[in-house]
């Protein structure tokens, strides 16, 4: 029996978020339609809201809603220290620690030749505009311990190291291969305490 074409085209929807498979879509499908109408329109409206809504902060490309964001607004932080990260995520992660003041610069990704991801297509270019313009003593380079955040690392070190500015990478705390999205808070805090400048 045939389904529905709505019903088809939420699966199919759905399938593209990462990790969902067609099994997952259907049963997250069928929950939705059992739900109240009610309950299906906030989900709309709070997918609707993300995408009209959020921005990037012309600072440090992390997520908000105001631009600036607040962490760059906030003349608490200590805007010589700046903490580079793959993701907009990331910059939660590292806050749910409650121990880093400085700011935060998202790459928007990592250097991968095989997915033709290059230094151009990151936000490296303007990182290193930052770090001229601004009065920043340290870069801690917090990309995943993967062969992609490691390479991403070693290039930026050498980009930043000309202009006398200390470079650190956190600490192996982190399991090689292992992301910063799953680690946590103790081992993320380790390696940000132990980190180390790159040569």
């Amino acid at each position: 029996m045939k389904r529905p074409s709505a019903v088809t085209e939420l699966i199919e929807e759905l399938k593209r978020l990462p990790g969902i498979g067609q099994k997952t879509a259907e049963r997250l499908s069928f929950f939705l339609m059992r739900g109240s109408a009610e309950r299906a329109n906030k989900l709309a409206d709070a997918i609707r809201n993300v995408k009209e809504k959020i921005v990037l902060c012309s600072e440090c490309h992390g997520i908000t809603e105001i631009n600036p964001c607040e962490i760059c607004q906030d003349p608490k932080r200590d805007s010589s220290l700046v903490c580079v990260v793959e993701e907009p995520h990331d910059v939660y992660v590292m806050e749910n620690i409650g121990h880093f003041r400085g700011r935060y610069h998202v790459l928007m990704g990592v250097i991968s030749p095989l997915d033709g991801i290059g230094p151009a297509e990151l936000t490296i270019e303007a990182l290193k505009e930052r770090v001229q313009k601004n009065n920043i003593s340290e870069v801690i380079l917090a990309t995943n311990p993967d062969m992609e955040g490691e390479s991403t690392a070693i290039y930026i070190a050498k980009i930043l190291k000309p202009g006398n500015i200390k470079v650190t990478r956190i600490a192996r705390g982190l399991p090689v291969g292992g992301e910063i999205e799953y680690a946590d808070e103790v081992t993320l805090l380790k390696s940000l305490e132990g980190r180390t400048e790159m040569k």
